[in-house]
């Protein structure tokens, strides 16, 4: 697959759009990683009676999971420079299942100078957006 070139894009184009699935095996996989064994994250107890809908994915579990579509996208993960998002609202994770994030990669800006192009993610689950101000700077040719 080519790279996609900087002169080819505009603001606006949408580049990519994915679901990603998060189930209770990436949560214990990404605590494993990460140290994060915060009871949020998998006892279903703990979760709603410190107010929470249920278990919920950790943020930088699914902050790390749909900056893939970018890297797909752009076919290097070497080409992202900066990646920065806001943790708006949680993601519930059934216990049988998994929660469905829909993620849309969108031309925000390009910078023909830098060689770089800020591509902007809309990150929701169940229609709700659960990551803001989700952007991710490519460099591209």
């Amino acid at each position: 697959m080519a790279r996609p070139q900087l002169a080819d894009l505009t603001v606006g184009d949408v580049v990519a759009t994915r679901t990603v699935e998060i189930d209770r095996a990436a949560l214990v996989r990404y605590a494993g990683a990460s140290g994060d064994f915060n009871p949020i994250h998998w006892d279903e107890r703990f979760a709603t009676e410190v107010g929470l809908p249920g278990v919920i994915a950790h943020g930088m579990c699914t902050m790390g999971t749909v900056v893939d579509v970018v890297t797909d996208w752009v076919g290097d993960p070497g080409a992202i420079v900066r990646y920065g998002t806001r943790f708006t609202k949680p993601v519930p994770v059934p216990a049988g299942g998994a929660a469905a994030v829909e993620v849309t990669a969108t031309v925000g800006a390009v910078d023909a100078d830098a060689g770089t192009a800020r591509i902007d993610l809309t990150v929701t689950h169940e229609g709700t957006k659960v990551l803001g101000r989700t952007q991710v700077l490519v460099r591209l040719s």
